[in-house]
Formats: structure tokens, sequence, C-alpha cells
């Protein structure tokens, strides 16, 4: 399964379609459970087949014998179907983080979505400064925001993550990142009006970024 978000140590992750997802394998690992149990769990619960399709897709997974596998890729909600039969101390503590997981990838996703409805906000701004813009136009905009909010550029960051040229590097950032992010690209879009020139444009946000998270950027 294509993801959005990359899954984390509690194998949770959004897939393209903006849904939070927890793979079966590492919640099994997570509440010291073998994975074939979890997999019978979640295949006799007495849920509806409805609910069953939407909130429990298949997935494949290569184990260490070089095997074909099969998992879950479980929705927040067949997640809480199926912890909700896990008793004891330590699944309480193990459903609190998950939970905690589930909500802050939320706030990922929101945060992430408002910057792919902004971008196209922003292109079009750049291309009413310019009689006819080059892509260098709408590049350097771009580099000059994730410089200032993870010290490079998006090509710098694909190599030292070893991304593809065409991977978005968004997905990758941490969610104050994204939302910092996001918040510049904001207010870049109301200097492009205001502050044709690049380097006052420049100047400006990392005043702005500056104020706002107490940093001292270096000129």
């Amino acid at each position: 399964m294509k993801q959005l978000i990359p899954m984390d140590s509690y194998g949770v992750f959004a897939d393209t379609h903006d849904t939070i997802r927890a793979n079966s394998l590492i919640v099994a690992e997570m509440f010291g459970k073998q994975h074939k149990n979890v997999l019978a769990d979640i295949e006799k619960l007495d849920c509806s087949e409805d609910f069953n399709r939407l909130n429990f897709q298949p997935i494949a997974y290569t184990d260490d014998r070089n095997r074909k596998q099969k998992a879950y890729a479980m929705t927040r909600d067949g997640f809480v179907f199926l912890a909700m039969g896990y008793r004891g101390k330590k699944a309480a503590q193990f459903k609190e983080a998950y939970i905690k997981r589930f909500n802050a990838m939320e706030k990922q996703i929101a945060d992430l979505v408002s910057a792919r409805v902004q971008f196209p906000r922003l292109t079009a701004q750049i291309a009413l400064l310019h009689e006819n813009p080059r892509p260098y136009h709408f590049s350097n905009e771009c580099d000059m925001l994730n410089r200032l909010v993870i010290g490079m550029n998006a090509k710098q960051f694909r190599e030292q993550h070893s991304l593809g040229k065409c991977d978005s590097i968004r997905p990758y950032l941490t969610a104050a990142q994204i939302a910092l992010l996001d918040e510049l690209q904001i207010v870049d879009i109301g200097l492009l009006v205001a502050m044709p020139d690049y380097n006052q444009r420049r100047r400006q946000l990392e005043w702005y970024l500056a104020k706002k998270t107490g940093r001292i950027l270096s000129a």
C-alpha cells in the first residue's frame, strides 16, 4: 500500500487517500502478541462485512525467509474495535499511545491538506510577478521557504533521505515543520503582492520566523 506519510515505529501511517492506518504486524509486536493470533482476532471480530471491508484492508509483507505473508492495514476505527478486546495494564498503555499517534497524525494530515490547497495560490501569485515566468521563479520561492524551515532545499533533503526526484518532501517532515511551512507559505502569498523583490520578501519572512519561533537566523 502506498503511503502519504511514512510508517512510524508504531506501524501508524497515512495512505494516499489521507486515511490513517495501523499495520497489524507492528501492532502485534507492540502489544506483545504473535501476529498470527492478531490476524485470527481480526478475522473473528463480530462486526458487519461493510465495517470489516472499510476498516481492515488486507496487505502483504515479506518475512525474514523471503515469503509473502498477510497483514492488515487498520483504520483508527478498526484498531479501536480490535484493541477493545485486549485487557491489562500493558495493553491499556499501548491503547493510549496509539490514540495519541492517531491524533498527532490527523493534525499532520490537516496541515498537509492545507499546504496542498495553498500551493496553487502561491504559484499563481508568483506568475503574476513575471510577464514570462520561468521554472526557477517557482523553484527559488519554494527553496527559500524550505531553507527557512528545514535548513536546506528540497533537492538536498531528497538526497539526504534517499528519496526519488519526483517525491514530495512534505510527508517526510515533522508535524511542526509542516505546520510552519504551511504558515510561511500563506504569509508569502501576501508578500508576493506587497513586496515583488525576492530579497526583501526573504528578509521579511526571516523576521516573521524569528518572531514566531525565537530563532536567530544567520544572514
